[in-house]
């Protein structure tokens, strides 16, 4: 369970009986909607405090819970805040509320979340909120909560119950090699134990044996394989756990988990447009996978690859990129360094335009994401086409 009924960001497919429930009930769901973001607007300067309340509430009445969440909760607190925040953010859109849930619900059933589990979860998290929003909780306020996060739970349920028919909670998989292509970036390939299906330009989430119940999210760097093989760009980041456990610690034969596939920066091989991809540093790792997969369907459409990085040796799956360049002339690969260039990736696409008519892909750090979507809006390019992981994801990616 990653938060209280764990909404930590993923994308997924609707299911259209509870998004006609939301819809149907739409008149409630927006005085609803008014009432929970004015909670949220008065804890938020004292968020720490309410996530740090909730817990403590959820371990002392469920004790039987504790097991299911990590050791160490600093991450898990920040989650919490970030999930309730996009939940207000899209409460009255209905598609991408209902999309978000359902991926979140499939996403528990790696911790070993049971449907009783959301009631308990439920009202701890109402009763951390009445806490501490003394100026906007009212009955009318725990009413509006009560409703929502009953609705939100039950998409939840019933998206993991529909997932337990055709997947695991989680698959097994074995490292077969682990090739440390910089002092912090290391590239592993694992051997699931059952076939792995996902596409090109997802991403999972990955525990390994040295951080029990701890998932950090990482991109598929290849596209899927006829010998069912996967390939994980990793960076060790400062006070990662993970990162730095699957960096420096982590060897051939060791065993680690995976979650379910989640992500929509996929390709639509119906189209005959140009992509733009934009990778810095372990981002390159989805964009090689699309360029990967796309050379895989035959298609000849242009394809115009960005390799930031920050200085020569950052460029450590340029080799790949190259041969694939060499195959397949219709990829065109542009390194990119800041101290050569003196520009950052989003400026030399600002320079390189116009990119009308082509699709978008961005990966890597947040500011990065943030800063080339704002270039692309600004040189014209529709929302539409512009494809990305999601930003509040992909900051705690590398822990």
């Amino acid at each position: 369970m990653d938060a209280p009924a764990a909404m930590s960001g993923e994308n997924g497919t609707r299911g259209d009986g509870q998004g006609r429930r939301l819809v149907e009930s739409a008149e409630t769901t927006s005085l609803d909607a008014l009432l929970i973001r004015r909670t949220l607007t008065e804890i938020a300067p004292v968020a720490d405090k309410v996530t740090s309340y909730f817990y403590a509430l959820l371990f002392v009445r469920h004790p039987e819970l504790r097991s299911l969440f990590p050791p160490a909760m600093d991450t898990q607190r920040d989650r919490l805040l970030r999930a309730l925040l996009t939940a207000a953010e899209h409460i009255d859109n209905t598609p991408v509320l209902v999309d978000y849930l359902r991926n979140l619900g499939r996403g528990h059933r790696k911790y070993g979340t049971l449907d009783e589990h959301y009631p308990a979860v439920g009202a701890c998290l109402i009763g951390a909120l009445s806490a501490y929003a003394v100026h906007t909780w009212t009955p009318q306020t725990e009413e509006a909560w009560s409703r929502v996060y009953a609705t939100l739970s039950q998409v939840m349920i019933s998206a993991a119950a529909e997932d337990a028919v055709a997947a695991p909670p989680w698959w097994g998989a074995e490292i077969v090699a682990h090739d440390l292509r910089t002092p912090d970036v290391a590239v592993l390939t694992l051997r699931p134990d059952q076939p792995y299906p996902f596409r090109a330009g997802q991403y999972t989430s990955v525990e390994t044996p040295w951080w029990p119940r701890v998932w950090r999210h990482y991109s598929f760097a290849s596209a899927p394989r006829a010998d069912g093989l996967l390939t994980f760009h990793v960076r060790a980041v400062p006070a990662g756990w993970v990162s730095n456990a699957l960096v420096h610690r982590a060897r051939p034969g060791d065993a680690v988990r995976l979650g379910p596939p989640v992500g929509s920066m996929t390709v639509d091989h119906t189209g005959e447009g140009g992509l733009l991809c934009l990778g810095g540093g372990t981002g390159i790792a989805p964009i090689r996978a699309l360029v990967e997969e796309i050379a895989g369907h035959g298609a000849r459409r242009s394809v115009e690859v960005f390799y930031g990085a920050r200085a020569d040796h950052d460029l450590y799956d340029m080799d790949t990129l190259l041969r694939l360049r060499a195959s397949h002339p219709w990829i065109s690969v542009h390194p990119v360094i800041d101290w050569q260039d003196r520009r950052r990736l989003p400026d030399v696409i600002r320079a390189g335009g116009p990119w009308h008519g082509y699709d978008a892909y961005l990966a890597g750090p947040p500011g990065m994401i943030c800063g080339g979507v704002a270039v692309l809006r600004a040189l014209g390019v529709p929302d539409v086409r512009i494809r990305h992981d999601p930003v509040e994801e992909m900051t705690v990616a590398g822990f």
